[in-house]
């Protein structure tokens, strides 16, 4: 804790606008401060009370007999900016702006008020949280600078994770989730509008704290892409998870798209791109936000994503199994010595496959469990265990299960997720610090989460995190290249291109055929004020040797016709992939370069099948990539089509990735579509070729 140090543990609070009514929005902090333990001084700020909650109240923060470290501003409008000027004035380090009606309401007023605020602050050098902010609170040290209502709805207690929103409820919801599932957290932070402190900044903080074990952010925009960075770095070396659920869009995210790549490099697309290349889990609900806690905060890691499912329901096995098919999460094949193992422990007449149906001997033999999981423990196919358990009671010894779940997990390190729907029987395994849900879909979605994010959280730590400095390129005026210099521009970063000859006289026709080998070829218009060729009729494919002169003739008359620039003809090679990819680019004005990779040809905006990469990327991390691809099904060779070479197509998306990085290069957007996949091995090597590209560079 250092550069926001005073806002979790401050010497003095002062808060102004004090309320005698520990309910109200200025009366809650004093309350929480002195329930919570807070040790330092309490300055309570009203002038129409000379006490206020057992505090002495004063008139002003000038009457205050110390500069307080932080303020606490309850009072609206004109006044909070008052405050603000003075606090800034005195040499307050930091302030809680609790008060809306500033930026959150593009209000004219309300946007003058918010900086002529951060214009006091800016002089002295005092942070501002807020405004529109519910507030802070480290459970630690007592520092509650918030109004929340879950604190007095789930009493708090310190624990291991930390909450940072820049929304009061989705801080509020996810705090009382958890304490409801008996998890303590530490921290609590609900930051608001985000003028001067950031809630990216504070989580950068928070994540520092040694006793912080998991990290769950709420973000409804990611400006601060920094101290984002720096939460992801800190977060890998201290092995914290952390999950993030985003809303809300961002204005520099909602762009007009110039090409296939701007139409499918969205924002969304964008910040999972970012989130995952930094280990950072991106959950999709809140729910999802808190589900998989208690298995992060569990100690160990798990070695892969393979799963074994016990219960002593055939039909919960069964159900399981679909759940963790709808996940994509393996059922692990066990071992033959497994297998062999599992039969001297389960009765006669159970199987020894995976899912592992006890059966209802359970209920007359209590020793099952406790036989059965370090067998499956033993295996080193298996990385996770779902245990469904759904009907127990009298008659069933719970308590001794409970106990042996409980053992494996400790003895083996495999992490353990329940399927109990009764809430008795639940309650027992809760108790041994078992993680516990109502039905095996919810258990095994949190185990899929937890297993696959530290998969990612592996990746993450072997990639370079640097990120792209917003370079120059976003300022200069930009000029859009006809295909045959996108083709030559495409080459020169390692991008393999079709071979073409340019031609700009229809005499010159034969001659182009006769260098590329011979007819048949595909014959294009060219044009930089053309990026979409095919709807023109600029495009024909499978033109024979004789015919080029004519074809060549026809594409000017059309150029001349529909208004377009006459910059020549393409006469390219035919090439015909096994399968037809994609690849682009963009310099997203926020997060900076942004490599697209996906299935290629005329539906490719209709039915999108793409991964969006961030620069710097490895061979591998565009293997994976392409591995998510609904396409890859296919790539591999199936029905007697060859395999294509991925290596090819992976080596020319981080071509692509390092030239984005590249400001001399100076790409602005870069579309290749389609690019053609060829057979490993084959005749054309690399298997790669670029047959159409848009590209969209500095004009200068």
């Amino acid at each position: 804790m250092s550069g926001l140090r005073f806002f979790h543990d401050p010497a003095s609070v002062a808060v102004i606008g004090a309320s005698s009514d520990p309910e109200k929005i200025g009366g809650r902090p004093i309350r929480y401060l002195q329930e919570c333990g807070f040790a330092g001084a309490i300055y309570p700020v009203n002038p129409q009370r000379s006490e206020i909650q057992g505090l002495v109240a004063y008139p002003s923060i000038d009457a205050l007999p110390v500069v307080p470290e932080v303020a606490i501003i309850a009072v609206s409008g004109a006044n909070a900016v008052a405050q603000i000027v003075r606090c800034a004035e005195l040499g307050v380090a930091g302030c809680v702006i609790m008060a809306s009606g500033f930026g959150e309401t593009g209000d004219e007023q309300g946007l003058a008020w918010q900086a002529e605020m951060l214009d006091a602050a800016a002089r002295t050098g005092m942070r501002i949280v807020g405004p529109n902010s519910q507030g802070l609170a480290n459970f630690a040290t007592g520092a509650v600078l918030s109004f929340s209502t879950l604190f007095t709805e789930q009493p708090p207690e310190d624990g291991a994770v930390a909450v940072v929103s820049q929304s009061g409820a989705l801080c509020s919801v996810p705090y009382g989730l958890l304490r409801e599932a008996g998890i303590g957290v530490r921290y609590a932070h609900a930051t608001g509008n985000d003028i001067d402190v950031t809630a990216a900044e504070l989580a950068a903080e928070v994540v520092a704290d040694p006793e912080v074990k998991l990290l769950l952010l709420y973000l409804e925009d990611i400006a601060d892409l920094d101290s984002l960075a720096e939460v992801a770095r800190t977060a890998l070396d201290r092995g914290v998870p952390v999950v993030a659920l985003k809303g809300g869009r961002s204005e520099a995210g909602q762009r007009a798209a110039a090409s296939h790549t701007g139409a499918l490099a969205t924002e969304e697309g964008v910040v999972d791109a970012f989130l995952e290349k930094h280990g950072i889990w991106r959950a999709r609900s809140t729910r999802d936000l808190v589900a998989a806690a208690g298995l992060y905060l569990r100690p160990g890691r798990p070695a892969g994503e393979q799963i074994a499912i016990v219960s002593n329901s055939g039909a919960i096995c069964v159900l399981t199994a679909d759940a963790a098919a709808e996940e994509g999460l393996p059922v692990a094949e066990l071992t033959v010595a497994t297998k062999s193992e599992l039969t001297e422990a389960l009765p006669s007449f159970a199987s020894v496959e995976n899912p592992i149906d006890v059966t209802a001997a359970l209920l007359t033999d209590s020793s099952l469990f406790g036989r059965v999981l370090p067998v499956l423990g033993r295996d080193g196919g298996v990385h996770g265990c779902v245990v469904g358990i759904p009907v127990a009671g009298r008659g069933y010894d719970v308590d001794r299960f409970a106990r042996d779940v409980s053992d494996f997990e400790d003895s083996t390190g495999v992490p353990v997720v329940m399927a109990v729907p009764q809430s008795n029987i639940a309650r027992v395994f809760r108790e041994k610090g078992l993680v516990v849900f109502a039905d095996e879909s919810e258990a095994v979605r949190a185990l899929a989460q937890y297993l696959r994010h530290h998969t990612l959280i592996a990746r993450a730590r072997s990639r370079e995190l640097g990120r792209c400095a917003l370079d120059s390129r976003l300022r200069e005026p930009r000029t859009v290249l006809n295909e045959s210099e996108s083709l030559r521009l495409l080459e020169s970063i390692g991008v393999p291109a079709v071979e073409h000859v340019l031609v700009h006289d229809a005499a010159e026709a034969a001659e182009a055929v006769e260098q590329l080998g011979g007819g048949p070829v595909v014959i294009k218009g060219c044009s930089s004020e053309a990026t979409h060729k095919s709807e023109l009729g600029l495009v024909r494919i499978g033109v024979p040797a004789g015919e080029a002169e004519a074809v060549v003739q026809q594409m000017f008359a059309t150029l001349a016709r529909e208004g377009l620039a006459n910059e020549g003809a393409i006469i390219a090679r035919m090439i015909k992939g096994v399968h037809e990819g994609m690849l682009g680019a963009r310099f997203d004005p926020v997060f900076g370069p942004v490599v697209v990779i996906g299935a290629g040809g005329i539906h490719v905006e209709a039915m999108p099948d793409v991964q969006l990469l961030l620069p710097p990327f490895s061979l591998d991390d565009a293997l994976a990539a392409i591995g998510r691809l609904r396409i890859a099904a296919v790539l591999g060779g199936v029905r007697g089509a060859p395999a294509v070479d991925l290596d090819a197509w992976a080596a020319a998306a981080v071509a692509l990735g390092d030239a984005m990085l590249d400001p001399a290069a100076a790409i602005h957007e870069l579309d290749v579509n389609p690019l053609m996949l060829l057979p490993r091995g084959g005749e054309v090597q690399p298997a790669v070729r670029a047959v159409d590209a848009v590209v969209i560079r500095s004009a200068h």
